[in-house]
């Protein structure tokens, strides 16, 4: 069961990924416009979602027990995934306001921006703790040393996601974000650090780990 849920994280990981840098790339967003480009994010955050609450779940469940929730078990390991997952909810909420049409400077700014901000503040965090974890596993184990590169990976997708973020704040001046092409790099790149980051997982998943 561990295995087959591990395999659908990297999976709905990937796809999600492939969602966010599918949108960020100006050539798709000229080719099949404003609202499907909205759409495409929106749909990539809810598999960020379904992905991080796996996670979640199997993190606050490596006693063999299976509980939806848990502030009792909450292992370096729980608390990573658990932040990952609320910042997953922020995406949720940052790409649904982006499918609003005329929004004013300062809703955009609330229902977007911000949430978007604290999203990847979450994730940040998340992607430090992990990667401090995976390098404390990978000095031990040598098998986990595919968790470092998911963990490596991974936060420097955080820190991607995180320069994005700050550069998409709408400017009152102009009713433009900030820099649109910092937007849309650290976007691209931070898909591709978790894309990649589920791929390594999925290529342990398929092969004997060793000890």
């Amino acid at each position: 069961m561990v295995h087959r849920l591990t395999v659908t994280m990297a999976w709905l990981f990937a796809i999600g990924s492939t969602c966010f840098a599918l949108g960020s790339l100006p050539l798709y967003f000229d080719s099949v416009g404003a609202a499907i480009t909205a759409t495409t994010f929106f749909v990539g955050s809810l598999f960020f979602t379904s992905a991080g609450y796996v996670q979640y779940y199997l993190s606050i469940n490596s006693d063999g027990e299976r509980r939806l929730l848990s502030v009792s078990n909450l292992t370096p390991d729980a608390v990573a995934s658990g932040i990952q997952s609320i910042g997953t909810l922020f995406f949720n909420v940052s790409t649904g306001a982006a499918l609003i049409s005329n929004l004013s400077v300062q809703q955009e700014d609330r229902l977007i921006w911000a949430p978007d901000m604290f999203g990847s503040i979450a994730f940040l965090i998340s992607s430090a703790i992990a990667f401090g974890l995976a390098r404390r596993m990978s000095s031990k184990v040598a098998g986990y040393r595919a968790v470092w590169w998911e963990a490596m990976v991974n936060l420097a997708g955080s820190v991607a996601f995180g320069l994005s973020a700050l550069a998409a704040v709408v400017l009152p001046t102009t009713g433009e974000p900030l820099n649109v092409a910092i937007v849309n790099a650290g976007t691209f790149a931070g898909a591709i650090c978790f894309l990649v980051g589920a791929i390594i997982v999925l290529i342990a998943a398929s092969s004997p780990r060793t000890t």
